[in-house]
């Protein structure tokens, strides 16, 4: 692996040269302002801090892009990710989050090491955009506090909503109208424009300048450190063997999302390129990231795709694009530490819910309600409510189990066509010859779900004469149903009858050979075709 590593920067860095260096800078400096409110409102929107979303991004820029499995791989703070994480602060605490932080990275460096990226593959679709709609619901619904000026309690989006109840819901008028009007700002700014200066981070400078020139009543991110290092972070002395027991789970929950987000962003990334990822070199990168992350006070971070495509369109030309985005996300916080604290929470929180509606694979949705692919919807809506009721990996283990399911209860349909074999229409049949016979026409794979289906089509044929298989649209065959086919096959033998098969494809025939039946059988009642054998036996 590290052979491989030290060869891709070579091939990446080949003929590098100051153009490059050139083009590198600006997209690293594109990148960072689009990252600056997206790291501060991810921050925020886990239950952590703004600081806390910075510093994650910093650190993450330098240290996940220099170990990446591709040049143009951004990672740091993401929607999906902070909304995982707002169920463990709110049961652990920021200190849960950085322990649950660590074990995800060792998980995501092992699944590296021993070349697991694979599984991400056996994710059903509609499961993924399932889980991303519910994690887009639980970003923009936990936002309704900044947004409104509300305060609620709770541990999960609905414990959150339920305590509204008892609580109140009383919205203050001047944050109201700073989200309302981040949210109206963001989707009418031009998208020429956005290309040159993001609409977030214009939104998130008029709302500051305007809450510090007018004293507004406002709650606002507060204290942003100068140092990458936070005092709020982890301390190996502070680890203790069952606080780590409790957050095995919630560290794999972690470890699943960043798998799935950081492979499938490479896989649009490496679209849009013609340059692959390489998805077991990126898991060891974003293992290794996030293990050091909680040393610096930071949240779990994963590979971004909106920052990502922001690099390539912007011209990356090698890993430096994200090392100079988090070199320039340092200066500013090093230089703006005290403009940023001013920032409205409610300017993040409009940011939040235009990103949360944006983060829907409105396509994707919208292919499967126009086409009506029922399996598929029933995949998609399960997994949304599973993310917004439990937690995603409940959603993803209950998404693929429904999906096995429907694709077994698929698989086992099985099309059996009998037909009675004409023998005036037979060349080679003698003039007046007349037979019971029939050709049996299957489709399907021949497994446990189908083999009732195969016994009670074959009832009918047990006084035939001969009976043909054809069995050139069976690509497998289990034990239950080579039983129902042999039970068959020695019923005719005792009735002096004859059973021919024809068309076996090699899987089958393989089985056929393994059970013993192509000796029983011999090798006179297997043909290459349904004519080869009415030529040859008349």
């Amino acid at each position: 692996m590290i052979l491989n590593y030290i060869s891709m920067l070579k091939d990446e860095f080949k003929g590098y040269n100051l153009a490059k260096l050139a083009k590198d800078l600006m997209a690293g400096l594109t990148v960072a302002a689009v990252a600056i409110p997206l790291a501060l409102a991810f921050g925020v929107s886990s239950g952590a801090t703004a600081a806390a979303g910075l510093i994650t991004a910093i650190v993450a820029g330098i240290l996940i892009s220099t170990l990446s499995g591709a040049y143009y791989q951004i990672s740091g703070p993401t929607g999906a990710m902070a909304a995982v994480l707002m169920g463990v602060i709110a049961q652990y605490g920021l200190k849960g989050v950085f322990i649950a932080t660590l074990i995800a990275g060792i998980i995501l460096l092992l699944a590296g090491i021993f070349k697991l990226g694979v599984l991400t593959t056996f994710i059903p679709a509609p499961v993924i955009t399932g889980f991303t709609s519910g994690i887009s619901i639980i970003i923009a619904f936990g936002q309704l506090d900044n947004f409104f000026g509300t305060h609620s309690t709770g541990g999960s989006l609905i414990e959150k909503i339920g305590s509204y109840s008892s609580l109140g819901f009383q919205p203050k008028l001047a944050t109201t109208l700073m989200a309302v009007l981040v949210v109206i700002a963001l989707f009418i700014f031009p998208k020429k424009w956005n290309k040159v200066v993001p609409a977030s981070l214009i939104a998130i400078i008029v709302t500051t300048a305007i809450t510090m020139v007018f004293k507004l009543d406002v709650a606002t991110v507060g204290k942003i450190p100068t140092s990458v290092i936070s005092g709020d972070r982890l301390q190996l002395g502070s680890l203790d063997l069952q606080t780590v027991k409790n957050l095995i789970v919630p560290g794999a929950s972690i470890a699943l999302l960043g798998m799935i987000e950081s492979l499938l962003c490479g896989a649009s990334a490496g679209r849009m390129t013609g340059k692959a990822l390489d998805s077991n070199q990126e898991l060891i990168a974003q293992g290794i990231g996030n293990m050091i992350l909680p040393f610096f006070g930071g949240i779990p971070a994963t590979a971004a795709i909106a920052r990502t495509s922001v690099a390539i369109k912007s011209g990356a030309q090698t890993r430096l694009t994200g090392i100079f985005h988090a070199l320039a996300l340092l200066v500013s916080m090093l230089l703006l530490a005290p403009i940023m604290a001013q920032i409205p929470l409610a300017a993040l929180a409009g940011v939040l819910v235009v990103t949360s509606w944006r983060m829907n694979e409105w396509s994707a949705i919208k292919y499967l309600f126009k086409n009506k692919f029922k399996s598929a919807l029933i995949l998609f809506f399960l997994t949304l409510v599973s993310t917004v009721i439990f937690d995603l990996s409940t959603a993803i283990m209950m998404g693929v189990m429904v999906g096995i399911v429907i694709f077994v209860a698929k698989s086992s349909i099985l099309d059996v066509v009998v037909e009675d074999v004409d023998l005036s229409k037979v060349e080679t049949a003698q003039e007046g010859l007349k037979a019971d016979w029939a050709v049996v026409y299957i489709t399907g794979p021949l497994f446990f779900m189908s083999a009732d289906r195969l016994d009670k089509a074959l009832q009918p044929l047990h006084e035939r004469d001969l009976v043909i298989f054809s069995l050139r649209g069976v690509p497998s065959i289990d034990n239950t149903a080579m039983a129902v086919i042999q039970d068959f096959y020695q019923d005719a033998q005792k009735k002096n009858h004859e059973v021919i098969f024809s068309s076996v494809q090699p899987n089958v025939m393989k089985m056929f050979e393994r059970s013993g039946f192509e000796e029983t059988a011999g090798k006179d009642a297997f043909y290459f075709s349904v004519d080869r054998v009415l030529k040859e036996i008349l």
